[in-house]
């Protein structure tokens, strides 16, 4: 099977007709609303007729960029020397800028009627976007003037965006020496990362310490990075009246403070039971000061098999048929229509992710296959999210930009279906191997988002006094790490540029996406419960809640399966699941010792 992605879907090249097109009707359009915005919202006359042109063509608008920015984004994420197809996204981000002062004219107009419930009532299309005016009237409070919201726009290029691509570049590109079967290497990042995969613990050891080693070429560019992206966050979060970018966070992730106060301290209440895990781990490699970092992946039990590409795809929509024949054609059309990056490679970013192209209703899956267990449930996970976006095809493109804290719902619970399916049919000996994989997983969930979570509070508390130096980070990482891990790693041995490897550090955007992935990983676990309960009648039932997540708040959308995301309860129930797990674990690694 071919491990690259086709994306002649969205456009054949960057030359082709249809891409030009489409890059004309762009910056005509944007033209257009500058020049109505600035004729039309003078006066609060004709408001229905008004909102409804300003979201038709918000629609339209959203439809091409999707498709322009996503196709050079795609190309850019798997190929990072590809110096037209960066230059090209730095063109679209610009011409992005262009629609910031018509967009704050509208966003300034609709929060100055008082009688928009009234106006939604009068058009079916008001009524189908009604999450999203009122979103809009919410957020207004913290939009600048229109002067100083295009001159942000602007600055933007030539600052947090322009610091993330320089990031994203030097760790694609960077490139390890490593020795390997007594012959001197030079790897890319994401294949020595993976190596922490693999059976034999001295290739383990051995390619961390080459990691750790190759960050030293980069550390210096990579903390200036950090710097000026903390720092603008800071500087715009302070103009706009937030009172903290943790504030800022929570309110782009549609939750509250109750919320996220409730599921930390559920978190940090479970602790020690990881803790528990990671010193047992440790045994069994042979540790006694706990777990090195360096074997924080090493595979448990006979779960230490090798999936080629297509077994893994067998596996999967074999799974995935468990819960529902949809999902698992769903998943089976995105293999045999490429829509996955599996192959990893030389100028491709580390990880996976999953983009969902709304204008074509389809998705693109990056990830960097190798073969290993977890490499199964990474694909799993990441066609959740493109399930996600399925849900979402028919809705407006307006209707299907959910919050970040919901968005790792389908991807944990069709992560968690890949897990139970192979324990449903695992000996003692591989249930080990299976339910250490599942544990490490909710482990990185949990205890590293955690550790990240701490580190980027400290990051942002101390960035507002001076702009920090390599040692100040990496030692904020390793006390973050020490906090959140405790006795279960051994001091001796932790990761002290996590921070560089990390792509969300480095988004001005997506401050404190560490979070919303826990929230996601319990709330996830909290609707597979409920699915154990119902079996297939809540198959429909779960379909309605992800269709739900782009026009409602994580709350409302929580009540249809009568969850409470801010009472400690729930997250403690959801937590408890894992603890059995770990207890389960235990329990058969007796026999190992």
């Amino acid at each position: 099977m071919d491990l690259r992605w086709s994306l002649d879907e969205l456009y054949t090249s960057f030359d082709s007709e249809e891409y030009n097109k489409d890059m004309e009707k762009a910056n005509e359009l944007i033209e257009e609303v500058k020049q109505w915005s600035v004729s039309n919202l003078r006066s609060k006359d004709n408001g229905t007729d008004k909102i409804e042109y300003y979201i038709n063509t918000d629609i339209k608008l959203n439809n091409l960029f999707a498709k322009l920015m996503s196709y050079a984004f795609l190309i850019v994420s798997v190929d990072a020397r590809n110096e037209k197809a960066l230059a090209i996204l730095d063109k679209l981000n610009k011409m992005i800028t262009e629609l910031t002062e018509p967009s704050v004219k509208f966003e300034k107009w609709l929060s100055s009627l008082d009688n928009l419930q009234e106006l939604i009532t009068t058009s079916k299309l008001l009524k189908e976007h009604s999450f999203y005016l009122w979103n809009i009237v919410e957020k207004s409070k913290y939009v600048l003037s229109e002067d100083k919201e295009v001159i942000l726009a602007k600055m933007v290029d030539s600052g947090s965006r322009a610091w993330s691509n320089l990031q994203n570049k030097i760790v694609s590109t960077l490139l390890v020496d490593i020795e390997q079967d007594g012959e001197a290497k030079q790897l890319p990042l994401p294949v020595v990362r993976n190596l922490a995969y693999e059976a034999d613990q001295n290739v383990r050891k051995t390619a961390y310490e080459a990691e750790l080693a190759a960050y030293n070429k980069i550390e210096e560019s990579s903390a200036a990075c950090l710097n000026g992206i903390k720092g603008e966050v800071i500087t715009v979060g302070e103009l706009r009246g937030f009172d903290s970018p943790l504030e800022e966070s929570i309110i782009k992730s549609k939750i509250d403070s109750e919320t996220l106060d409730a599921m930390l301290a559920a978190m940090r209440e479970y602790l020690p039971d990881f803790h528990r895990y990671l010193r047992r781990k440790g045994e069994l490699m042979g540790h006694k000061n706990g777990l090195p970092f360096y074997d924080l992946f090493a595979p448990v039990g006979e779960m230490n098999m090798k999936f080629t590409y297509e077994e893994a795809r067998t596996y999967i929509v074999k799974a995935l048929r468990t819960f529902s024949d949809n999902f698992a054609d769903f998943a089976d059309n995105a293999f045999a229509k490429r829509w996955i990056d599996a192959e990893p490679r030389d100028g491709k970013r580390g990880g996976a992710f999953c983009s969902n192209l709304h204008p074509i209703g389809e998705s693109r899956v990056m990830a960097n296959f190798t073969g290993v267990f977890s490499d199964v449930t990474t694909l799993a996970h990441e066609l959740g999210h493109a399930y996600h976006g399925h849900m979402l095809k028919d809705e407006s493109i307006l209707n299907s930009d959910y919050p970040m804290p919901i968005a790792e719902t389908a991807s944990i619970f069709a992560e968690t279906i890949i897990m139970n399916a192979a324990l449903s049919e695992a000996t003692d000996e591989q249930a080990i191997g299976i339910l250490e994989t599942s544990i490490s997983d909710a482990t990185q969930v949990i205890v590293d988002i955690l550790s990240r979570f701490i580190f980027e509070s400290e990051i942002f508390e101390q960035r507002k006094d001076h702009s920090l130096s390599v040692n100040e980070f990496k030692e904020i990482m390793i006390n973050a790490q020490k906090e959140a891990y405790g006795d279960g790693l051994d001091s001796d041995f932790l990761h002290p540029y996590m921070w560089i490897n990390k792509s969300h550090y480095y988004s001005a955007g997506r401050s404190f996406y560490n979070y919303p992935y826990a929230f996601g990983l319990l709330f996830g676990k909290g609707v597979y419960a409920e699915y154990l309960k119902r079996g297939k009648d809540f198959v429909p039932e779960y379909n309605k809640l992800l269709n739900a997540t782009g026009k409602n708040k994580i709350a409302e959308v929580a009540k249809m399966v009568d969850i409470d995301i801010r009472s400690i309860e729930f997250w403690r129930s959801s937590l408890e699941l894992i603890k059995q797990d770990i207890d389960k674990f235990i329990e058969l690694s007796d026999s190992m010792k």
